[in-house]
């Protein structure tokens, strides 16, 4: 050959003809005679030994060992990244694609909690004694937003994070069984023990004085919170074409067909079938949802009900309404300490329940799909359960009166 080097040649089993090719598959040739020679006694072994395999076929298994080793050695870091870009595409529970913020949360608790202990591990080396060690020190951090709490309130869904990360490695078959490790408590740090739900029910009073605080093209949304008990999100996401008035405009019909995401800005479907709901706007605040309309909000079926700008056409993010709030409730005396906007909704519903609202009509209005959620605001009507015990004490002693009338008249 014009190159000065040896080849080799040699019949396979299968009957084909083949050249000397290197590991990766590529031409393989020869400096010196001999060494072609001792190639093929090499070969020509393994195919006595029958471990012979044809070049192209021994490629694809080496590249697949290859890949199946590094998945072995895959650390944490580097399979909950993975984890979180399949999740963004696979359903979730239900069957229903997890939402943006969903997994945004997700990524939030893994690299602030879970990287910096994890990351370098292999994912193989996790074990229950490592979860268990991981577990305590988070419980064991501060809270951010009181450090004077003896819990931090992040601990739990840092700690059910990495389970489902470690549940997607067992079935990939990276981690040979799940950790046996109980999810840490959750606990609120927004108030101390001695608080209680009913502590966040604002009064008829306050409902009006932070209606009144607020600027005049947002002050609706308190209404709406409070009265119509919707989240953030859905006050935010609120366009003209969602509320239907009757011939006289005297009574109307919200409906709730999407949400204003917090974390992404985005208009999305509710948080779950059950929010996708109507309503009717209590009377109370008849007038003032009318005059809002006419006022700030553009007459495209499109436009948000709560404006950025006078009767614009971009819904306010939530940042923008979250720095309007805290100046708000700062204005009215009586409000819990860090009263949250989300503090009218549960308003809202406390006074639905105490009406007489049944669990299914609460859920209803409210866009639950958890009975337990709803639960709470029967239990914060202890108020009007007094009163009903005192009326049936009242009624059936007298009816036991009036009987022992009769039978001493007989």
């Amino acid at each position: 050959m014009t190159s000065k080097r040896w080849q080799a040649r040699y019949l396979g089993p299968d009957g084909r003809m083949y050249a000397a090719r290197t590991e990766d598959d590529r031409p393989l040739t020869f400096l010196t005679k001999g060494d072609a020679r001792a190639w093929l006694n090499k070969t020509h072994g393994a195919i006595a030994a029958g471990t012979w395999e044809p070049p192209a076929a021994a490629v694809e298994r080496r590249a697949l060992e290859a890949e199946q080793a590094a998945r072995r050695d895959i650390t944490f870091e580097q399979f909950a990244d993975q984890w979180l870009e399949t999740i963004k595409a696979e359903p979730g529970k239900g069957g229903r694609r997890r939402k943006p913020g969903t997994v945004l949360a997700y990524k939030g608790r893994i690299h602030n909690y879970l990287v910096g202990p994890l990351g370098d591990l292999k994912v193989r080396e996790i074990d229950t004694d490592v979860v268990r060690r991981l577990a305590a020190s988070i419980v064991a951090m501060p809270s951010q937003l009181r450090p004077e709490a003896n819990h931090n309130g992040v601990a739990g869904d840092a700690i059910d994070t990495l389970k489902l990360v470690l549940r997607a490695a067992v079935r990939e078959g990276l981690l040979d069984r799940m950790p046996d490790v109980a999810t840490p408590q959750r606990k609120s740090v927004r108030h101390d023990q001695a608080h209680t739900p009913e502590d966040d029910v604002a009064t008829p009073v306050q409902v009006d004085e932070l209606y009144e605080a607020a600027p005049p093209r947002w002050r609706i949304g308190v209404l709406l919170a409070a009265w119509c008990q919707l989240r953030r999100g859905e006050v935010l996401g609120l366009q003209r074409r969602d509320i239907v008035w009757n011939e006289k405009r005297s009574a109307a019909t919200l409906y709730v067909w999407r949400q204003k995401n917090g974390t992404t800005g985005e208009l999305t479907d509710p948080k779950s079938d059950k929010g996708v709901r109507s309503m009717a706007v209590p009377p109370l605040m008849i007038k003032r949802l009318a005059a809002h309309l006419d006022t700030h909000v553009g007459e495209e079926p499109t436009s948000p009900v709560i404006p950025r700008t006078e009767r614009g056409r971009t819904h306010v993010p939530a940042t923008v309404w979250n720095d309007m709030w805290v100046n708000v409730r700062s204005k009215v005396a009586g409000l819990p300490a860090g009263y949250r906007f989300h503090d009218l909704r549960h308003t809202g519903l406390t006074r639905f329940a105490q009406e007489g609202a049944t669990l299914a009509e609460l859920m209803r209005r409210g866009g639950h799909g958890d009975i337990k959620i709803v639960l709470r605001y029967q239990k914060a009507t202890m108020d009007r359960d007094v009163d009903l015990a005192s009326r049936m004490s009242r009624t059936v002693a007298a009816e036991l009166k009036r009987a022992k009338v009769r039978a001493a008249a007989e």
